[in-house]
């Protein structure tokens, strides 16, 4: 049993002591699985956290099976606490190489020699630490491949090889945050069940972290709704949700799409990944797609079908082993453009040419020019303001200023292509970025002298009609952003990628962590940008409920090729029923539109 009594949490910020978690208290028994939910930024990953032992608390106490640990503890303490638990983290696929099995015979090995190596075949421990981990492997259902090697394991079966390497530390209680964010509903609802199993088989305590209702719906026996560091709600999963939902925002109108005019095209694409010894693991040939001008289309589908491989091909950061990927560009006669309902002017480009984005040519870097990408792993500067984190995007995302770079550039010797992938560079995620950037070896001012800072005066004229079809107030512009809540963080890194009026805006999953309510502020936002602005947007998303509502078209994707292209509402319930996604059948919008 777990009880948890008046704990407190403080943060030390630029502006003083914080408080994130106040006077929590709860109690979880054995085979019982407990939800705790609440809004980004709530405190439920700290909570996680501390009860690992890997957080400090400052008040309080926590006791498991009547061992009480109490903030002067110390290391004895978090010792205690790092014995009696394991914990499942988001996006966490460390993972050992070698056969499945391996991985869980590495982690009993540590409960007798205190690191994960590998006994040989013939150590007289071998025979018994293969057959626990069989059973393991059993427990999550991943015993018939336990001789597979990893990297030929799908997301689902990862994931749950993760989580059977927590129960080979017999933890005492099991804490999952986010077990589920990142995966399609067929990996969901794999991972779900084997959790619900869990339960019984371990007969130990179960917490799980997640934003998401439907999974509290399935999975909890109870919930606990934090909110400004305190619980608020706890009780019935059913009842603690719709409290949760009910100042959710309503549902804003998607503009009626017009009459398709193509304005991306892949012809002919493949690309194909191998691993040695392993094979292929993703072809992608033949592939064929029209993106249309001024919608908002989505990518759907299983973990590892492909999706993400096809958008980064689309926004030009890998290229594609043959076949064509081309963009409209309105070519080279600058003049500007008011948004559909008023509001300050836009830059355009006159002419339309068809643009290749896959491999090198004078016209690629300005088509980037007009591109926008929001990555997975999207973060922004945390020692800059949200304003000066604009006036650097404004700073390059021009065609003037690439006119700059390209003179400035042979000035110092840079050549064309390689200005064309340091342009590229802001757009990657930051493991990319630093690859890159040792690759080129080019030094950390080079951006400054190819792209010099606009006036700070300049980026309230681009900013002022962005934010406010985001809703955001423009005082954010001085603020950082660990001073802004986490809706306005993914509000203001939109208004970034949106500052110089792209044509083209790419976002591969970047909502996964929020919470409904904070998620559909952010999915009128978006609605509203398509609106007033034009834009044509493409998604890759998993949550089948934001599909639905935000896009105008989802088109499925499956081992690389295109299952279906169709209306989000019939390609969304084909998938979910391929999927065969039980935890689904819980209705949101019903629970919302129900009395409080």
């Amino acid at each position: 049993m777990l009880t948890v009594s008046q704990l407190a949490k403080d943060y030390q910020t630029a502006h003083g002591k914080k408080r994130v978690l106040d006077s929590i208290s709860f109690t979880v028994s054995n085979a019982e699985i407990v939800g705790i939910t609440g809004k980004s930024g709530a405190g439920k990953s700290t909570l996680l956290k501390i009860l690992r032992g890997a957080e400090s608390f400052d008040a309080g106490k926590i006791e498991i099976d009547g061992e009480a640990v109490f903030p002067d503890s110390g290391k004895e303490g978090e010792k205690l606490l790092k014995r009696a638990t394991a914990i499942h983290l988001q996006r966490n696929f460390g993972l050992w190489g070698g056969p499945a099995i391996e991985n869980i015979i590495r982690r009993l090995n540590y409960q007798i020699v205190g690191t994960e190596a590998l006994p040989l075949p013939d150590h007289y421990t071998y025979p018994d630490l293969y057959d626990e981990a069989m059973d393991i492997l059993k427990l999550v259902q991943l015993d018939k491949k336990a001789l597979h090697a990893t990297d030929q394991l799908s997301g689902g079966e990862k994931q749950r090889l993760v989580l059977a390497r927590q129960i080979a530390a017999k933890p005492k209680i099991l804490l999952l945050d986010e077990p589920v964010t990142m995966t399609g509903p067929d990996t969901k609802q794999e991972i779900l069940d084997v959790i619900l199993s869990l339960r019984d088989k371990l007969n130990i305590p179960i917490l799980v972290v997640s934003h998401l209702p439907e999974v509290h719906a399935y999975l909890a026996d109870r919930v606990l709704f934090i909110e400004n560091g305190k619980i608020v709600k706890e009780g019935d999963p059913i009842q603690v949700l719709k409290y949760f939902l009910k100042d959710m925002a309503e549902k804003e109108p998607l503009l009626a799409a017009e009459v398709p005019k193509s304005c991306i095209r892949a012809c002919d694409v493949k690309k194909r990944y191998s691993l040695i010894r392993v094979g292929e693991v993703l072809n992608i040939e033949n592939f064929n797609l029209d993106i249309f001008e001024k919608q908002i289309t989505t990518l759907i589908g299983s973990s590892g079908a492909g999706k993400t491989t096809i958008m980064k091909m689309m926004e030009g950061m890998i290229p594609p082993t043959s076949g064509v990927i081309e963009f409209i560009y309105h070519g080279e006669d600058f003049k500007l453009r008011k948004p559909k309902k008023g509001g300050d002017e836009k830059p355009v480009f006159g002419n339309e040419n068809w643009v290749d984005i896959g491999t090198y040519n004078e016209n690629r870097i300005y088509l980037r020019s007009v591109i926008s990408i929001m990555n997975q792993e999207f973060s922004m500067s945390v020692n800059s303001t949200v304003r000066d984190q604009i006036r650097f995007r404004l700073s390059m995302k021009t065609r003037h200023a690439v006119d700059f770079a390209k003179v400035k550039a042979a000035e110092l010797g840079i050549s064309p292509q390689i200005l064309d992938i340091i342009y590229r560079i802001p757009d990657m995620t930051t493991e990319e970025k630093d690859k890159v950037m040792n690759e080129l070896g080019v030094p950390d001012n080079i951006f400054s002298e190819l792209f010099p800072i606009i006036p700070s005066t300049d980026v309230d004229k681009y900013a002022a009609p962005i934010f406010k079809s985001l809703n955001l107030p423009l005082e954010i512009l001085d603020q950082k952003p660990d001073e802004i809540s986490g809706g306005e963080h993914v509000r203001a890194f939109i208004a970034l990628s949106l500052a110089t009026a792209p044509d083209y805006l790419f976002l591969d999953e970047p909502f996964g962590d929020l919470d409904p309510v904070t998620l559909r502020d952010v999915t009128n936002a978006l609605k509203r940008i398509n609106k007033d602005f034009n834009t044509t947007i493409v998604l890759v998303s998993h949550h089948m409920d934001f599909v639905k509502e935000v896009s105008h078209r989802a088109v499925w994707i499956d081992k690389g090729q295109i299952v279906m292209d169709d209306n989000p509402e019939i390609a969304c319930a084909a998938l979910i029923e391929k999927s065969r996604a039980k935890y689904l059948n819980f209705d949101m919008e019903k629970l919302i539109q129900m009395n409080p």
